[in-house]
């Protein structure tokens, strides 16, 4: 008998990762005819989350409008898009807007010129984020305003502006990138965490707000982003598997991964997704019915740290 689990074992690990396989290539499939003819903006479109983003919904066949603050990097970014589209899918060629969240006063008339491109907006990408981290007495106030301005103000700007148009064609979907840090702060991260909070405040009280009208409001919050993968890219078998057990085991994510979440996000019409392994999803449930445990790891974690700078 013992020999008999041991050799149907690997036929069960190859069964696996087939089926694998076979679910992501037809969810990729699925996901990219949700988007063909719909209009995309993107905001912070030259962040390398918002790079993946655009080639992701290009490939599905969206119309894009590629919002951003450097208007060569949009250049940049509009050429690549176009040199690598597949000629024998139909594919749009982007439009870009000139658009810097932090500036609030200008953000109200650039909406109305995103809105102007094609008339309408079906689905939009609230990407733009701006980080720091240092002691709360070290930053100034005025940082703390940009902050603000860039996480939460600028993009809710943009979003009251292109949503009347949703709700009077009743439909249309809002996806707000944010962070885990907008469930529960960390040291060292005072206006970062604060920005997030109010973000994800204002777009959960937005949804119920929404639904009668059909419009679709959903928050994608990754722990954090990292450069690199640590896992084989898709394409063949023996990869599927490897992928889903560990990429639950590790730190931080791919900025393609949240780019694939979000294609998964706007299909499926999730409302929330966490993107986080076991630990931060611990330390959130901790934070929630423990409160009083987990301040004071974190207290404990910001002392030792403090002590090994002064030894240095």
């Amino acid at each position: 008998m013992g020999v008999m689990v041991v050799l149907m074992l690997p036929l069960l690990l190859l069964g696996i990762s087939g089926l694998l396989f076979i679910y992501q290539e037809v969810s990729r499939l699925w996901s990219k005819s949700a988007v063909q003819n719909k209009v995309v903006v993107i905001t912070d479109a030259i962040s390398e989350l918002g790079k993946e983003c655009a080639q992701v919904f290009h490939t599905g066949g969206a119309r894009l409008v590629l919002c951003g603050k450097n208007w060569e990097k949009l250049e940049n970014l509009h050429d690549s898009l176009i040199s690598v589209a597949d000629p024998s899918k139909q594919t749009f060629t982007p439009k870009m807007v000139l658009l810097d969240l932090s500036d609030i006063s200008c953000v109200q008339d650039v909406a109305k010129e995103v809105l102007d491109c094609y008339g309408c907006v079906d689905i939009l990408i609230n990407n733009a984020s701006m980080k720091v981290k240092e002691p709360a007495h070290k930053i100034s106030l005025e940082l703390d305003q940009n902050i603000m301005n860039a996480n939460y103000l600028g993009p809710i700007t943009l979003t009251k502006v292109l949503l009347p148009n949703m709700i009077s064609r009743r439909t249309g979907q809002i996806v707000l990138v944010n962070s885990i840090q907008g469930k529960f702060g960390l040291p060292f991260r005072t206006a970062y965490a604060a920005s997030k909070h109010a973000a994800l405040g204002f777009f959960d009280c937005l949804r119920a707000e929404v639904e009668e009208y059909d419009v679709v409001v959903s928050t994608v919050s990754p722990t954090f982003i990292r450069s690199h993968r640590v896992y084989p890219e898709q394409g063949n078998w023996d990869a599927s598997i490897w992928k889903f057990f560990f990429r639950k085991l590790a730190p931080g994510v791919h900025p393609a991964e949240v780019a694939e979440e979000v294609m998964r996000t706007v299909r499926r019409k999730k409302q929330e997704v966490l993107m986080a392994n076991a630990i931060p999803k611990a330390a959130l449930y901790v934070r929630t019915f423990f409160p009083e445990f987990f301040f004071a790891v974190v207290a404990c974690g910001v002392k030792e740290k403090l002590s090994v700078l002064g030894e240095g």
